[in-house]
């Protein structure tokens, strides 16, 4: 029986279902993130007045939407970047680690990963 409150994904194995809620995967998926060269951290954005903010490593899930579409994910990811580096090279990177990790880390396939560059940082 699927517990119908839990937003995330589940998959029958010969002893049973298991069943990975979506924060889970974007608590796992953020960190791994957070790993890859020029990406500062996860962005919030206000909705109410456009502004964009670096979120708090407890917070960073919510730069990161975890879809189920055909037993595949799709991550989105809001993430602010460090000035001065390749946006494709950060991209490129996060993609193949966030992929190679999390459909280690779940046994679920990853169908699409989309990025948005929501900012620029300089780090000190």
């Amino acid at each position: 029986m699927k517990n119908s409150s839990m937003k995330g994904t589940s998959m029958n194995t010969h002893m049973g279902s298991i069943a990975i809620d979506s924060e889970v995967i974007a608590q796992y998926a953020g960190s791994v993130a957070m790993e890859c060269f020029g990406v500062v951290g996860m962005a919030g954005i206000n909705v109410k007045d456009g502004l964009v903010k670096l979120l708090k490593m407890d917070s960073m899930t919510r730069g990161i939407n975890v879809a189920v579409k055909n037993n595949k994910l799709i991550l989105n990811f809001h993430i602010i970047v460090a000035y001065g580096v390749s946006i494709l090279a950060v991209s490129d990177n996060l993609i193949s680690n966030v992929k190679y990790k999390v459909e280690e880390f779940t046994g679920i396939e990853i169908e699409k990963i989309n990025i948005f560059v929501e900012g620029v940082r300089v780090i000190d």
